[in-house]
């Protein structure tokens, strides 16, 4: 693929083969894909010619070498020819002038003429140097994408870029990946523009599926007319197809294949008859009125999925959509089955499609299915004569219309006004059953909880009772542990004192324990204990005190009685 084209119909990228040329629309077909590496232009209506095939004066290619290397070459031109050269003999200095820095060129005008200063340094001017004629314009960069300056033009593109140049006998071209250095003697090369290929301003989409085609660009020139007025006028097209879309160019009464990828159009009898997307297309679409048999009119919604394969023969009937062509078929073919139909046949069914199936009871359904397999038939052959293949077709809704109509509609609106009571009356008794369950459950969620609740206490009781008669267990065995322990102390004392008294041999000691003791019973009585003793006189005061207290009691009773 040439960099730089003329009036050319160029295509670019990875593309399928052509099956045969496809003069007029016919043969062409996609026979398998391109294998990587190699490359094949379908659209053929002229040969890509090379800008730079043609001697042409004055016009240098951009080369590995680079931008200075085209322009010394061009300056040799120049000289060879007698004609002045475009590179500044003046040498640079480092100490004082106008300054070129490395990566960029110096410009001058000297007389109208251009002259270009290559090297980076300082240039002197008067008195220093002569710049007699000569006058000091700027600088630009090696890199910078146009440089125009007294007829001299300069293109460098990258790869996303591609360049539309207008020559001084106003030949366009494009220039990618390259660039060229030029110098017109009469006329001039003029930029029409800079065009960024992968991001082109334009979007194509298709009108009835809203489905994205592709992106393009065109590029105007401006020019002069008789009147001395200026126009613009179309010379360059852009155009970057996605993956499987295409497009069809025309050319007189021929039609040509472009694959998918980035293409421009330059030749003036090039048009874009359109573009196409090869992907699967759905969408719902309303037929016109159709009688059944009965003469009642129907509108029809129908699902249309088709597939475009051959978009040349699509293009070759006239048919700017895939929609266009299925849309006349279907409404004929359509026409032509619901005529066989009752109406009453079409009230039952509310779907009309492959998936809606009949046991073949109904005396209708012999129709029913004609209309689910023949016209699926039918439109399948007639859209291959399009290069359309048809993947489903469904009748989605049907309205009826006329005197019959507004009839039925007035009966469905009874029926359901009568369905909806019903449903209402049955959502009310469903709601009150469903409270009175509520509430039942709620009882025996209660009594549940209740008969936990006294279970719980119950076993509570039980075990106080239970805990309570066990620390009573408890306190009576250690009780009487604790006094069968002090019995056996206390016992085992008096014998190891008896024992200890026992062992007491003097009787002088014996007498002084018995003194002890009797004091220590003594003592046991108290302080305010009174002793009387029981033997001679004392005795007998004592009961004869006795005698006369009882006397004086016994008289001071019979006295109050």
């Amino acid at each position: 693929m040439s960099s730089v084209g003329d009036g050319t119909t160029v295509v670019d990228g990875h593309v399928s083969t052509a099956g045969a040329s496809a003069h007029n629309g016919k043969g062409v077909q996609f026979d398998e894909p391109l294998k990587p590496g190699r490359k094949e232009v379908i659209a053929n209506f002229t040969t890509p010619v090379d800008y730079l095939e043609e001697e042409r004066p004055f016009f240098v290619k951009i080369g590995k070498d680079g931008l200075i290397a085209a322009l010394q070459k061009l300056d040799t031109q120049l000289k060879n020819a007698g004609r002045g050269h475009v590179l500044s003999r003046k040498v640079p200095t480092d100490w004082i002038g106008r300054e070129v820095n490395p990566g960029q060129i110096g410009l001058i005008n000297h007389g109208g003429l251009p002259k270009i200063l290559t090297r980076p340094g300082r240039y002197p001017g008067m008195p220093l140097r002569n710049w007699w004629a000569r006058k000091w314009v700027g600088t630009c960069g090696l890199s910078d994408t146009v440089i125009e300056f007294g007829g001299l033009t300069v293109v460098q593109v990258s790869q996303n870029q591609a360049a539309v140049v207008s020559d001084p006998q106003n030949h366009v071209f494009v220039v990618k990946n390259s660039g060229f250095v030029a110098y017109a003697i009469e006329g001039t090369y003029n930029v029409l523009s800079i065009v960024d290929q992968t991001h082109l301003p334009t979007m194509i989409k298709d009108p009835i599926t809203k489905v994205t085609l592709g992106w393009s660009h065109e590029v105007t020139m401006k020019s002069r007319t008789g009147t001395g007025t200026k126009q613009d006028y179309v010379v360059a097209l852009f155009l970057n197809i996605p993956a499987s879309n295409c497009a069809i160019l025309q050319k007189g009464d021929d039609l040509e294949l472009l694959p998918a990828g980035q293409h421009y159009i330059t030749s003036p009898n090039v048009t874009l008859r359109g573009m196409f997307t090869l992907g699967e297309n759905q969408i719902e679409m309303p037929t016109k009125d159709i009688f059944t048999r009965d003469q009642v009119p129907v509108s029809l919604t129908i699902y249309l999925k088709w597939q475009l394969t051959e978009p040349l023969k699509l293009t070759t009937h006239g048919y700017n959509t895939p929609y266009d062509a299925l849309r006349d078929k279907t409404q004929s073919i359509l026409t032509q089955i619901v005529a066989h139909l009752d109406y009453s046949s079409m009230v039952k069914q509310r779907s009309l499609g492959p998936d809606n199936l009949d046991d073949g009871s109904d005396a209708s359904s012999a129709f029913l299915d004609a209309l689910r397999t023949r016209a699926m038939d039918d439109l399948h052959l007639a859209a291959l004569e399009y290069g359309i293949i048809m993947k489903d077709l469904a009748v989605i809704d049907r309205q009826f219309k006329g005197d019959i109509a507004s009839t039925m509609d007035k009966l469905t609106t009874r029926a359901l006004q009568a369905q909806v009571e019903a449903a209402n009356v049955d959502r009310e008794n469903s709601n009150k059953i469903k409270q009175e369950e509520g509430a039942l459950a709620v009882a025996r969620i209660k009594a549940q909880a209740q008969n936990t609740k006294a279970d719980s206490e119950a076993y509570s009781i039980v075990a106080a009772a239970q805990a309570q008669a066990k620390r009573l267990q408890i306190e009576a065995e250690a009780q009487a542990k604790a006094t069968r322990l002090t019995a056996e102390a206390e016992a085992e004392a008096i014998r190891l004192r008896a024992a200890a008294d026992a062992a007491v041999i003097d009787q002088f000691a014996r007498e002084m324990e018995l003194r002890r003791n009797e004091v220590a019973r003594v003592k046991a009585f108290g302080p305010k204990a009174i002793f009387v003793p029981t033997d001679g006189l004392g005795s007998q005061l004592g009961s004869s005190m006795a005698t006369g207290i009882a006397a004086g009691l016994g008289a001071s009773e019979s006295r109050k009685g």
